[in-house]
């Protein structure tokens, strides 16, 4: 039988390992991403999340294993690489540079141009800020050409976000993304992702508040020393009792 392009998942991480020294960090994880489809990574601090991702993103090495992009092996050596392949990653810590206006960090590195010598085009980078923010949450009036470093931590998380939301990638991943926003702002975080679904993007969502994630993952995979415990969790058929039993590794699937 022939597989089709939408057939083929997204993403395929296969058997990845990752060790530091003597520390095994990742130990024959596996984990598919369909299009289309909102996963939540779940699990305490220490269960391997962060690194699984880092490694998908090209922000550390593993060790051993294969990873697939629509159906093609890939090797990922930097965020670069990533990026490439269609993969935005945005960190709880996303690097912002304080200096900067909020426009300016949202186009840092693709900065948008105009005319024949290559002009930044700040007027069309402040519109698409100023529009970003709006759909994130903020309800302040906070002017485009604003320095991050005088933002509270929430608002530059946000900004961070709406990075994420203008440049068309087919993945998205999200570290932690409502951790610190205020109600608002969480609310808008929560909308990208509905929309990001909408037209066909995939995300996957790690957060710590298990409130969030079941308002908008299609499926959740929870990790445990390094490990995946489970991947077919799904916010209609499982109580967040049931997946914190399984974080926690007071209930095991059979």
């Amino acid at each position: 039988m022939t597989v089709s392009p939408t057939d083929t998942p997204l993403v395929e991480m296969r058997r990845i390992e990752k060790s530091y020294g003597r520390v095994q960090a990742l130990h024959d994880v596996n984990l598919t991403i369909r299009r289309g489809e909102i996963v939540g990574l779940l699990g305490d601090n220490g269960a391997g999340k962060s690194t699984l991702i880092k490694v998908l993103s090209g922000a550390v090495p593993y060790t051993s294993g294969e990873i697939r992009i629509k159906g093609k092996p890939v090797t990922m050596t930097s965020t670069n690489d990533a990026i490439e392949a269609g993969i935005e990653t945005i960190y709880q810590d996303s690097a912002l540079v304080p200096q900067l206006s909020i426009a300016r960090n949202l186009f840092l590195g693709r900065e948008l141009t105009t005319g024949s010598l290559g002009r930044l085009d700040l007027n069309r980078m402040n519109e698409v800020a100023a529009d970003l923010l709006k759909r994130v949450g903020i309800s302040k009036n906070i002017p485009p050409t604003t320095p991050i470093g005088s933002l509270s931590g929430g608002e530059r998380q946000a900004v961070a976000i709406a990075r994420a939301m203008y440049f068309d990638s087919d993945l998205i991943v999200l570290d932690e993304p409502t951790n610190n926003l205020g109600v608002a702002e969480t609310q808008g975080v929560l909308r990208f992702v509905r929309e990001a679904r909408d037209t066909g993007h995939s995300c996957i969502f790690i957060a710590h508040n298990i409130h969030h994630v079941f308002q908008v993952v299609d499926r959740m995979v929870v990790m445990r020393r390094g490990t995946v415990v489970a991947d077919d969790l799904s916010p209609k058929t499982s109580s967040i009792q049931d997946v914190e039993d399984v974080i926690t590794g007071d209930h095991i699937l059979v």
